[in-house]
């Protein structure tokens, strides 16, 4: 163990904790007047089940960062097929919440695959293409784990969880284009790909409340959100007032108003407004910065990485949780729909959690095994 803990990436490891830090602080501070007032449960409620989540994820990371990432390859195979299945059994047997079926009901807990498969797929992206990294000159070889994965955000999109799937989809497409295949292929699947979403996007242009949900149509009316205070602008515009209300250095930690049922729920998708406005703009931007850092750690470990699979795990994870960040931060300010998306290290939620300390363990476990390796040259 203090092999491992000497080659991990102190950065990465040391930036991580201070996030997750800020996050659980700011989830107890955000959620306690909802659970008391909305939920009738203990103002702690949240901030107990989030430390649960964290203690899970750090176990799981204990017992993953002592294993090869080639062991990952090959659990990833039967991963991707359970949580693939547990997707299509999902629309039968799953929990709505927000007008979605994503949960399974455990009780005091949930379980939404949707997470956990973005992480999995990942992995098994990374093993397939290390394995196939001779035969990428045609397209069964190279397309073939797409395909599989345009299964999985179909089933994903039918839940239905649009922002779900767009992040999936981008994330598998950006794996795709980061591997050594032809350049021939690499077009004529763009070309595809475009001209598949210009018809999607005229389909729904046209005919949008026949094939999305009504919901979702009123999230692409995303502009000025305050002129719809009362009804399907009311988070946005809440989330400008606390962003306003804090200012630079913030009303304090635990004095934020709205969070005072003002905005549904402040300790998911709409943390980072309570953040600002507690803790000041200047917090968000050195949490804007952290998560600069924490990006570039991850890609400088896959760009010295010496295996495909290393590189790809990399990228995959970087461009999991820059899109997070970024379809998050962009909703909250308006300039994009709101879609449901969580911050990363910030937001409540057991799976997501979870899934995002299993994938950082899987980009240390890159790091070390390339430190093993040049020790050994």
């Amino acid at each position: 163990m203090k092999r491992i803990i000497k080659y991990m990436d102190k950065p990465l490891f040391f930036i991580s904790v201070i996030l997750f830090t800020i996050g659980l602080i700011m989830v107890f501070s955000s959620s306690n007047v909802t659970a008391y007032m909305r939920h009738a449960v203990s103002p702690y409620n949240y901030f107990i089940k989030q430390g649960i989540f964290l203690l899970v994820g750090i176990v799981l990371s204990v017992i993953m960062i002592k294993f090869n990432t080639k062991v990952y390859g090959l659990l990833s195979k039967p991963l991707f097929l359970g949580v693939g299945i547990s997707l299509a059994v999902l629309l039968f047997v799953g929990k709505s919440q927000n007008q979605a079926i994503s949960w399974y009901d455990l009780g005091p807990f949930s379980f939404q695959p949707s997470e956990f498969i973005k992480v999995i797929s990942i992995i098994w992206l990374a093993e397939y293409y290390e394995k196939n990294k001779k035969n990428l000159d045609t397209y069964w070889t190279s397309l073939f784990p797409i395909g599989v994965c345009i299964i999985v955000a179909v089933l994903i999109f039918f839940q239905p969880d649009l922002g779900t799937t767009i992040i999936y989809s981008l994330i598998v497409g950006f794996i795709f284009l980061a591997q050594p295949i032809k350049k021939s292929i690499k077009t004529k699947t763009l070309t595809v790909v475009i001209c598949g979403l210009a018809i999607v996007a005229f389909a729904i242009l046209s005919g949008g409340k026949k094939l999305i949900l009504e919901r979702q149509m009123e999230r692409l009316n995303f502009t000025n959100p305050c002129d719809r205070l009362l009804t399907t602008g009311n988070q946005v515009c809440n989330g400008y007032i606390a962003i306003n209300n804090g200012g630079l250095f913030g009303k304090g930690l635990g004095n934020s108003t709205q969070k005072y049922l003002y905005l549904p729920e402040p300790y998911t998708d709409f943390i980072f407004t309570i953040t600002i406005e507690e803790l000041g703009a200047i917090v968000g931007i050195i949490i804007l910065l952290l998560y600069t850092v924490l990006l570039y750690r991850i890609l400088a470990i896959g760009r010295d990485c010496y295996t495909n699979r290393g590189s790809t795990i990399c990228y995959g994870v970087a461009i999991y949780i820059f899109l997070h960040i970024i379809v998050n931060i962009l909703g909250i300010f308006g300039l994009m729909p709101m879609t449901g998306v969580p911050l990363p290290f910030m937001s409540y939620g057991g799976s997501f959690t979870i899934c995002l300390i299993a994938a950082l363990t899987a980009v240390q476990r890159v790091k070390i095994e390339t430190r093993i390796r040049d020790e050994l040259k």
